[in-house]
């Protein structure tokens, strides 16, 4: 198989949540297979010092700060992007705590991070990338973030899997009504993976061994795992791939 069928050159792809873990490894490796990215998180010092990483490095990369929570803000975002054919649609968060523990305000934050903000940003980016009169012969697509916790269930992660499994949801059924346009929709599921958001997880006593237990393949994911399933499902080499979950766990959701 040709390795052209791996590369994105000539495509523009979108990243949110850009300025750390799972998306600025995504950001990177994008760009190391010939994309030029847009970088988007609030942390504006975090996305410039990425995109200049990328560029020196013979990559093609801008920052653009954006509250995904802000819905004028993504709507200004995407507007600011020329033609778009890839969206890893990756900000997100997670508040571990009991069921019967849970706030109203950390229920609201959740859902409105995880989901709402999700499903504006897919929305306006499908916009967007449907806007290109060419879109059935360039293709596009258009990468949810979601979780091994999309799949199954978790103790004291009850609103986390919820929205996960939202996630999950809101791609088959994107992927239904956006296929005719040539755009593919498909969620990334990771397990537990060494980030700046995972850290304070895995340095509680006991909670790192916990995971790897329950991961056959002995060890936590780390972000360049990640991005390399995000490539190859924005590439043309995942072509028929739409409306499933590239689930990269080590096994955890096969038990």
């Amino acid at each position: 198989m040709s390795s052209s069928r791996f590369s994105l050159e000539g495509r523009t792809a979108l990243v949110t949540g850009a300025g750390r873990g799972i998306g600025r490894a995504c950001a990177f490796a994008l760009a190391e297979a010939g994309a030029e990215v847009w970088l988007a998180a609030r942390t504006r010092e975090e996305i410039e010092q990425a995109a200049e990483e990328i560029r020196i490095h013979g990559g093609q990369a801008r920052a653009m700060a954006c509250d995904v929570t802000d819905a004028h803000a993504v709507r200004n975002l995407l507007a600011s992007i020329r033609t778009l054919d890839v969206l890893v649609n990756n900000a997100g968060g997670n508040i571990p705590e009991p069921f019967v523990e849970v706030t109203e305000e950390h229920l609201d934050r959740l859902i409105n991070l995880n989901v709402r903000s999700a499903f504006l940003v897919a929305q306006t980016a499908a916009k967007r990338m449907l806007q290109d009169p060419k879109r059935r012969e360039r293709g596009g697509a258009i990468l949810n973030m979601s979780s091994q916790m999309g799949h199954v269930g978790a103790v004291n992660r009850t609103v986390y899997c919820m929205t996960k499994h939202a996630i999950e949801g809101l791609t088959k059924a994107m992927a239904l009504e956006l296929a005719p346009h040539g755009v593919r929709v498909v969620s990334i599921a990771p397990t537990f993976v060494e980030t700046p958001m995972t850290r304070p997880f895995m340095d509680k006593p006991g909670f790192s061994d916990w995971v790897k237990e329950r991961i056959p393949m002995g060890r936590v994911g780390q972000p360049e795992d990640i991005a390399s399933a995000v490539v190859y499902a924005a590439s043309p080499a995942a072509s028929l791939m739409t409306g499933s979950s590239l689930i990269v766990d080590g096994g955890w959701t096969a038990q």
